[in-house]
């Protein structure tokens, strides 16, 4: 791996493990459902729903994941089909959380939520 790519991925690292800790410091970790983009980052800088979490299935950590959240939160995974939210839900199911759900691609996370088409700025 070439130094850059090295960086690339440390910033990648780095942008994941502050949205965790925001998502701490903002009480996600309560009784309220969390909703977490599986995609990837670049992905998610296309488009994606304000507020909600991008976790990137390659990135995810299961210790630091436990560390933010209880192993009975709600929480609501989706991507661009729900292939991958599938996949990240086995894994937290494997770790022990409880209460995972697999809620499709972003288009059917915002159905679901009753939320209008949000541009990528916001």
């Amino acid at each position: 791996m070439n130094t850059s790519m090295a960086r690339v991925t440390l910033v990648k690292a780095t942008i994941v493990t502050l949205c965790f800790l925001l998502a701490a410091c903002a009480g996600m970790s309560t009784r309220e459902s969390v909703w977490i983009d599986v995609r990837t980052i670049e992905e998610y800088n296309d488009d994606h729903i304000a507020g909600d979490l991008n976790m990137p299935l390659a990135d995810i950590d299961v210790a630091e994941f436990s560390s933010m959240f209880s192993k009975d939160d709600e929480i609501n995974l989706y991507c661009r089909s729900g292939n991958r939210a599938g996949q990240a839900k086995q894994i937290l199911e494997a770790a022990g959380f409880t209460n995972v759900n697999n809620m499709g691609g972003i288009g059917d996370a915002r159905e679901i939520r009753n939320l209008a088409l949000q541009s990528s700025s916001e």
